[in-house]
């Protein structure tokens, strides 16, 4: 390999570790002026710090599985190039945050550059964080010195091999790729569109799953000027879905409305949440105030269409004739018995799901996505909808890894996105076996 395909190499791999980042660097001391706040203040400083924190959801990485410390780090994320620890971001002085002063967590958000000079990687996304405004941060800071319990908690150190470990690499990285500046106001715009692009760009990192990746592993866009923002994106084995107005494959026939109440409480319009957007749906958004949840629905129904792999054609004579053969069970087209037997019975034979129980599959965007990943990841492992304080209860997806073998998953696949109006490309057996080898499953 030349050097300068190893140096690319290096920067994809160093892309992709890590959350983590902010957790190892954030170490820090409370400023004198923010120790002379006043009480009543201090207070109102901290509440708000704890909503924000909710927002950009800092406890979903920092959190570990089955009952761990909330922020004292220990999960596990899972890369090709080895497994990356969350760290301990509490105020705890050793192990924690608690030594760091304010001016520090701030160039750790926004710089990705950790006490010391100690660069992070950039999947924890400081990029999007450059952009939370001064205010915000000082909020953010004083709730994480003064309202976070600290956890005496030394997580697993997280080790990649070389040459995944050098992190000076970072420096060129974020000279190429990391945009600076917190969020400038539109004045173009309503008051409702900034605070909804604020939320999706800074605190939400919404583009850090949803927009795709370049070749050493860089957001293609960070805002809505540009036409790749926001149109879909992979990560760890999950396909986060075009955002923008498509009509098939994005949000075109979605309403606001039925937006703010998918994030609310996981289900809105017919869709419900899945996959690792299960745990932002309870850790982050539900929490959120109405205002803030419209605001966001707001300037996602403000993006034009991009991508326009699939189409959701209902009213044709190919829809109208599936719709009437799988009522009737007069059905032929490979996969058709392998849904009615296994599917039909929550996701309906006509493709419209329960209302607030299981999703529909007829123009579901997901379905109609360019990558099928999310598809088969939840065919072969199932799933399940988010617990939220007011939202419908948890329902279950059943796995078939053991009840259905990968070719005949590509069947049912290929039939659902092919059926009551529906048209995306085919699903393979060889892309089955392949996404069920990389999940071990």
């Amino acid at each position: 390999m030349t050097r300068l395909r190893g140096l690319v190499v290096l920067l994809v791999a160093l892309g992709l570790a890590a959350g983590v980042g902010v957790a190892e660097s954030a170490r820090s001391l409370r400023s004198e002026s923010d120790r002379q706040v006043a009480p009543d203040d201090e207070a109102t400083l901290v509440a708000r710090g704890e909503y924000l924190a909710k927002a950009a959801d800092c406890a979903g990485c920092h959190t570990a599985p089955n009952g761990g410390i909330p922020f004292a780090g220990g999960l596990g994320l899972t890369s090709p190039f080895g497994t990356i620890v969350s760290s301990n971001i509490t105020p705890d002085k050793q192990y924690g945050i608690g030594t760091y002063s304010y001016d520090e967590f701030a160039r750790t958000l926004r710089e990705g550059v950790a006490r010391g000079g100690k660069h992070l990687y950039p999947a924890m996304p400081y990029p999007s964080y450059s952009k939370i405004t001064d205010e915000d941060m000082r909020a953010l800071y004083a709730y994480f010195i003064h309202g976070v319990q600290p956890a005496h908690t030394q997580p697993a150190v997280t080790r990649l091999p070389f040459p995944f470990n050098q992190r000076w690499v970072l420096a060129f990285w974020n000279f190429a790729f990391a945009p600076s500046g917190i969020y400038v106001t539109r004045d173009r715009q309503d008051a409702q569109w900034n605070r909804g692009a604020y939320l999706v760009q800074s605190l939400g990192h919404c583009g850090a799953c949803h927009t795709p990746r370049g070749p050493a592993y860089e957001e293609r866009a960070y805002t809505e000027t540009s036409g790749s923002y926001l149109t879909g994106g992979a990560n760890d084995h999950w396909f986060a879905p075009n955002l923008t107005a498509d009509a098939g494959s994005g949000l075109g026939r979605v309403s606001a409305q039925n937006i703010a109440s998918f994030l609310k409480d996981g289900h809105g319009g017919g869709l419900v949440t899945f996959g690792s957007m299960v745990q932002v749906v309870e850790d982050s958004t539900q929490y959120m105030s109405d205002d803030d949840l419209n605001a966001i629905a707001h300037y996602l129904k403000s993006l034009p269409a991009q991508r326009r792999p699939g189409v959701f054609e209902p009213d044709s004579k190919g829809a109208l004739q599936s719709v009437e053969a799988l009522r009737t069970g007069a059905v032929q087209r490979p996969g058709a018995g392998i849904f009615l037997s296994f599917c039909a019975r929550c996701h309906q034979a006509d493709g419209t799901g329960q209302p607030s129980k299981y999703p529909k599959l007829a123009g579901n965007p997901v379905v109609l996505a360019p990558d099928a990943t999310s598809l088969m990841r939840l065919l072969v492992e199932g799933g399940n909808s988010p617990d939220t304080q007011g939202g419908p209860p948890r329902e279950k997806m059943p796995a078939f890894a053991t009840k259905l073998t990968s070719e005949e998953m590509a069947r049912v696949l290929t039939f659902v996105r092919s059926t009551w109006g529906n048209n995306a490309a085919p699903v393979t057996t060889r892309q089955v076996i392949s996404l069920r080898a990389d999940i071990h499953k």
